[in-house]
């Protein structure tokens, strides 16, 4: 993996054709957002395609995105609406985008997500170096008011360092992610009935069975809306251990530690006779927030909703299936 961190200032402009495919799932709250955003892109109109994707939402998704295509289509934007109905999951969604793309780069995020207005144009820079295949761009969080999103914001829970520093091999989030089209022909597609862990998946085929290389440019920029309630919070993290489940299976990678109540013990002793003091000392000096109290107990939730969620997934044989164009 290499770190891409500089927009080529020389020669001719790359403006390659981009399609950006977004999955949606009763999005109705984030949709309006959203497109805005979109409609702020500074890359040149003709020459991306927005594909949203209803992931058959039983909110008011449908009339919200038919009636923001045709507005965005009056200015001039290219933003077709597709469906998926047959398979409930964000990477088959993600899929009938890629099916119906026309652009030589796929990009990709997600309804939650705001991306900055130069966001594509700092995402495909990369893909100038012709070995790239994927590039991974930088999510912060969108400011929040609850404890959860102040919390996931502090600590930089969708930070894409952690990813790229993975163990097994590195991957960049479907959040704010691109790759080359032609690498679908070589690898296929997402798969089409993994609900969580397909980000990992499909970077880790692309670099296990061909050359194309991944890299990461801090300027793509993402803010993404994290959950604001504690059942949301603990959604979130029983998915992520599904997906540490998940990619055991397809790739062996080490499950994590078992969350036991020994464990938990041991460490809410050291936060109660070791890190509140010295968090009070730090929050005297200005050093600290008043939120770093509480870092631990949620730290232990986040550890426990994993736990949880790894323990009880089992990848269904037909999630191993891998789409084709």
């Amino acid at each position: 993996m290499s770190n891409h961190s500089e927009e080529s200032s020389t020669g001719p402009s790359f403006i390659p054709q981009v399609s950006v495919i977004v999955p949606i799932y009763n999005g109705e709250r984030d949709i309006a957002d959203l497109i805005d955003c979109l409609r702020s892109q500074t890359y040149p109109r003709d020459r991306v395609e927005y594909l949203l994707v209803n992931n058959n939402s039983g909110d008011r998704t449908p009339e919200i995105l038919n009636s923001a295509a045709i507005k965005a289509n009056q200015e001039g934007i290219n933003l077709r609406i597709l469906l998926e109905n047959q398979i409930q999951s964000s990477y088959a969604a993600r899929n009938q985008g890629i099916f119906h793309s026309q652009g030589e780069i796929c990009v990709f995020t997600d309804a939650d997500c705001r991306p900055s207005p130069d966001w594509i144009k700092q995402l495909v820079q990369p893909f100038i170096d012709p070995t790239v295949g994927i590039v991974a761009g930088n999510l912060t969080a969108l400011p929040g008011n609850s404890l959860w999103e102040k919390y996931a914001e502090r600590y930089g829970v969708m930070s894409p360092k952690f990813l790229l520093e993975h163990p097994f091999c590195p991957y960049g989030q479907t959040a704010n992610l691109a790759i080359r089209s032609q690498i679908f022909e070589e690898v296929g597609l997402f798969r089409p009935y993994l609900t969580t862990g397909g980000d990992a998946d499909i970077c880790w085929r692309i670099q296990q069975q061909t050359a194309w290389k991944l890299t990461f440019n801090s300027q793509a920029m993402v803010q993404h809306r994290h959950r604001s309630t504690l059942r949301e919070f603990k959604s979130q993290f029983r998915r992520y251990g599904q997906s540490n489940r998940y990619l055991h299976e397809l790739y062996g990678v080490d499950l994590m530690e078992d969350f036991t109540n020994k464990a938990l013990r041991s460490r809410l002793i050291i936060w109660v006779f070791k890190d509140l003091p010295r968090t009070a000392v730090k929050i005297i000096l200005g050093q600290a927030s008043p939120l770093d109290f509480l870092k631990t107990p949620i730290d232990l939730l986040r550890f426990q909703a994993r736990s949880e969620g790894q323990k009880m997934a089992k990848l269904p044989e037909e999630a191993r299936k891998i789409a084709w164009k």
